[in-house]
């Protein structure tokens, strides 16, 4: 072991160790990174996501929606578009299958959102709410709980029929164009008379482990050592060929 640490201690080896060294520290930080990424953070707890703060405090139109801001609950002024209302199909509310009214809100401040006011169970019922609201608009006082859009899917978009909202899609459907839109929706917490709340629930704080992740850190890990290892293996070798050359020829 002498003639191994004789030969570890020169400067040539000293600072192949110093490079070994750094690439482990190198990988063992990717390791690290990969492994705070496998613990994915549920939502912010309930006493955050339940107050109610103003929409133009978390979010602002034509940026893109922090994850801290999902699921909370929020107030806006605005006015809800006489002519902008839709209707999407195929909405789950609860157990049951049917329809949301959706509806183009102008904030006060600039920007609109897009507002899901309520559930129905028919289509007739909805085009009946939405005829009221025509002639009656609701209170520009809106609350709610503020989420992400929902991705496209395929429907019969030319033929006015929705079953997603989402923001890119609704947009080209209001009358007036927007100064800003944001890019989720509120799901309003006081339903216009004729539809049924929205079961929008408090989103899980729970966290779960990425094991894709972890499989990832492991692997770091593991090259960090190899890096370690291979400096160890280059410098046995360099020993194992001195002793050899240091042996007598026998003729």
């Amino acid at each position: 072991m002498s003639a191994f640490w004789s030969i570890a201690r020169r400067p040539r080896w000293i600072g192949a160790l110093i490079l070994a060294l750094a690439i482990a520290a190198a990988f063992a930080a990717l390791g690290q990174w990969q492994l705070e990424r496998s613990f994915e953070r549920g939502a912010p707890p309930p006493e955050q996501t339940e107050t109610a703060v103003p929409l133009q405090s978390i979010a602002t139109p034509q940026q893109p929606m922090p994850e801290s801001t999902i699921g909370q609950t929020v107030t806006v002024t605005a006015d809800l578009v006489a002519a902008d209302y839709v209707v999407l199909s195929d909405r789950i509310n609860l157990s049951d299958g049917g329809y949301w009214v959706v509806g183009h809100a102008v904030v006060e401040s600039g920007g609109s959102v897009a507002v899901a006011l309520g559930w129905v169970a028919s289509a007739d019922a909805a085009a009946s709410v939405i005829d009221t609201l025509k002639a009656d608009p609701p209170s520009p006082q809106i609350s709610g709980r503020y989420l992400p859009s929902e991705a496209p899917i395929q429907q019969d978009f030319e033929a006015g029929k929705h079953s997603a909202l989402a923001i890119a899609e609704l947009v080209n459907t209001w009358s007036v164009v927007p100064d800003g839109v944001y890019s989720g929706y509120i799901v309003s917490s006081a339903p216009v008379a004729g539809l049924d709340l929205i079961d929008a629930p408090t989103p899980s704080s729970e966290v779960t482990l990425n094991l894709l992740n972890v499989f990832y850190a492991v692997e770091w890990v593991i090259f960090a050592g190899f890096a370690v290892f291979l400096w160890y293996r280059l410098v046995r070798d360099t020993v194992e060929e001195e002793e050899e050359a240091r042996k007598p020829t026998v003729e």
